[in-house]
């Protein structure tokens, strides 16, 4: 059984418009429809065949030319061969000098077309194997000529001869236009994919010189004030343990986003990715800032995915607390509750909920905020196919709630 891919397309299939992949077809109808009739008419009228032989004949000659659209060399066969077998019968009977032989009008037309058929789609090697055939033929038929060399063969191996070469070009010329089309794709292409891997390259350095410098004085900072300040109290100086621990974390997580910007190979330290486990240490650092902060966590086992966007969410939104609310009551939840009747399989709650903060700010903790939380946020619920929903509380909070699916293929 021929698969799809085998299926030989029709001239001018790739064309854009309709009009224009209709016209091949179009010529081929008109030229069997036109010369069926004619061909019969003047073999047996003006050369007087038998109704019988000339119905065949022409038959023969002109049925096959819709069959050139799709497969022409197939169709050159049966038309070529119905052409040589009429010249052989021609032969025996009696015509007027007058009458073209061994090709009537109507076989110059129809076998010219055919071979501008074969040269739109045919290889330059099987065009000259055809010409060749054609030259041959018409060469033997001279002499099998009752009047001597007076035939007209000539003529119709000189006009195949003009269609194979035009059509030939032609289909040399938009192959050609088509690998330049194509070159010029892929060279977009890999400009593309250049200019990103420059941006990405730009982007590693901007984040290397500028964050990664003041998270490494931060954490020296925090690391030697003990010992530059002897006079630190305990909480003090477990605060700036806890911040220059803070700050090797972050430059970890800096240090494999780096790797995956400078190479599209790279895919950063293999380290475990945060999940589910480690949101209590999240919660534990925001309550260091002032905030108390009320945690319910969740045992249930999920996926990686699943638990790396819950860590990140809960990440973000307790940040916008810090920022935007210092000091303001938290409560973060996760849960696995069960799925109601028909709401499809289970999904894992993640709910951040933030009073307003006791004591308006002076002013905003950073300046410029980018809104980029929120975004990141939505585009790693809907990663794995989950929902968000974020917005101010009546009381002047905010609340951060979002669900995710458990089940892989409610999300692949």
């Amino acid at each position: 059984m021929t698969s799809v891919a085998e299926r030989p397309r029709a001239l001018f299939a790739e064309a854009s418009r309709r009009w224009v992949r209709m016209l091949p077809w179009a010529v081929a109808f008109v030229l069997s429809v036109s010369l069926l009739p004619t061909t019969l008419v003047v073999l047996t009228a003006d050369y007087g065949l038998h109704a019988g032989i000339a119905s065949a004949l022409a038959v023969a000659q002109t049925a096959p030319l819709p069959l050139a659209v799709v497969r022409p060399l197939r169709s050159w066969y049966v038309v070529f061969a119905a052409d040589v077998a009429g010249a052989l019968v021609l032969l025996t009977v009696d015509h007027e000098e007058r009458l073209l032989w061994p090709y009537p009008p109507m076989q110059l037309v129809g076998y010219v077309g055919l071979c501008l058929a074969l040269g739109l789609r045919e290889r330059r090697r099987t065009l000259l194997w055809v010409w060749f055939a054609t030259a041959v033929v018409n060469v033997g038929l001279v002499f099998a000529a009752p009047d001597g060399p007076s035939s007209n063969g000539t003529l119709l191996t000189i006009l195949g001869g003009v269609a194979l070469l035009l059509g030939g070009a032609l289909r040399e010329r938009y192959e050609a236009q088509r690998r330049l089309a194509e070159q010029e794709t892929i060279s977009e292409a890999e400009r593309a994919r250049r200019t990103l891997l420059e941006e990405r390259a730009r982007i590693a350095r901007e984040l290397h010189d500028v964050v990664a410098h003041h998270m490494s004085v931060i954490t020296v900072q925090a690391d030697t004030a003990g010992y530059r300040l002897r006079t630190l109290p305990p909480d003090v100086q477990e605060e700036f343990t806890s911040i220059a621990a803070t700050a090797r974390e972050s430059l970890g997580e800096m240090r494999r986003l780096l790797g995956v910007l400078r190479s599209e190979e790279a895919h950063g330290e293999l380290v475990p990715q945060p999940g589910l486990a480690q949101v209590g240490q999240l919660v534990e650092a925001t309550s260091r800032t002032g905030g108390p902060v009320e945690f319910d966590p969740c045992a249930a086992q999920v996926p990686e995915a699943v638990g790396l966007s819950a860590y990140r969410i809960v990440q973000e939104a307790l940040a916008n607390v810090v920022r935007h609310a210092p000091g303001a009551a938290t409560r973060v939840s996760l849960s696995v509750p069960e799925p109601a009747d028909g709401q499809g399989g289970s999904r894992l709650t993640v709910l951040v909920v933030n009073g307003p903060p006791p004591r308006p700010p002076a002013g905003p903790l950073e300046a410029g905020g980018t809104g980029h939380g929120l975004v990141g946020m939505r585009e790693r619920v809907r990663l794995v196919g989950g929902t968000l929903e974020a917005g101010p509380l009546p009381d002047g909070g905010y609340r951060v709630a979002a669900r995710l699916p458990l089940d892989a293929e409610d999300f692949l």
